[in-house]
């Protein structure tokens, strides 16, 4: 069995890698100069090392090793689409079809051209469902009531931003919005919120509403809770059964340190 990995930065190639081997795959990477960490060619068949834009390259490796199947994960920094990008013909004729290059139409439109080239993209977690965040308070601390409302506040609205694909993390305190994520990211998004919260900040971060479950699922993992204690934000909220989790009992452990409340839960909308 071949699968290819398009991979970006952090840990997920990595889990996905040693998973997929674990199950019998030969595991086929493409990723990006400048994000993709270097060791996963420790932990793949094959790698092709690439400039964002490459897309024809791109499609070219998976064709030449038989590849027909394929899951993208990892973060790509979108700040970097307008610098250090080398598009190519192919992903030019991509993008000028494009209005916008907000994530689910830049994502759906690159997942639709790997498909017509014979390469079915796959859900990141169809390997990894223990990823997927557990419905419940994981922390020694729930949320206070205060917290309480700033969740369900910040909940919907993050579901609004999610709808309008802006982003899908939103900070609140003492009922006001303090951030909301654009193309910065999450880390950027609490440090900012954080800020201006004083102490007082609830972070929220969920699926959008019509998320494409292949790609781009909201991720959370120890990172989040140290970026958190450093602005000095006091509990998250994540949507279970829809985001993956990294390092969750080090994250456990950190934020009961830090009292800090961890809390999943499932919504409708």
């Amino acid at each position: 069995m071949k699968i290819g990995l398009i991979a970006g930065s952090g840990q997920f190639p990595i889990i996905f890698s040693k998973k997929a081997k674990s199950k019998g795959f030969s595991i086929y990477a493409v990723s990006f100069l400048n994000e993709t960490d270097p060791n996963l060619k420790n932990y793949v068949d094959a790698i092709e090392w690439l400039h964002l834009g490459q897309l024809k390259r791109l499609i070219k490796f998976f064709h030449r090793h038989g590849v027909d199947q394929a899951v993208m994960m990892g973060a790509i920094r979108k700040t970097r689409i307008f610098r250090d990008v080398k598009p190519d013909l192919k992903a030019m004729a991509v993008a000028f079809e494009l209005k916008h290059t907000l994530d689910d139409g830049l994502l759906s439109a690159f997942a639709n051209v790997m498909e017509q080239e014979g390469i079915k993209i796959k859900e990141s977690t169809f390997l990894l469902p223990e990823l997927l965040a557990q419905k419940g308070c994981w922390t020694k601390r729930k949320p206070a009531r205060s917290e309480k409302a700033d969740i369900e506040l910040g909940w919907n609205l993050a579901k609004e931003i999610g709808r309008l694909d802006i982003g899908q993390c939103i900070v609140v305190g003492g009922g006001s919005v303090l951030a909301v994520e654009a193309i910065e990211g999450t880390d950027a998004t609490i440090r900012r919120g954080g800020k201006l919260g004083n102490g007082t900040a609830v972070v929220v971060k969920v699926c959008k509403p019509n998320q494409d479950v292949r790609f781009d699922i909201p991720a959370v993992g120890s990172q989040t809770i140290k970026t958190m204690h450093e602005s000095q934000a006091r509990a998250l909220a994540i949507e279970a059964g829809k985001a993956v989790v990294f390092d969750r009992q080090e994250m456990i452990t950190l934020a009961d340190q830090y009292n800090i409340s961890i809390v999943a839960l499932h919504k409708a909308g």
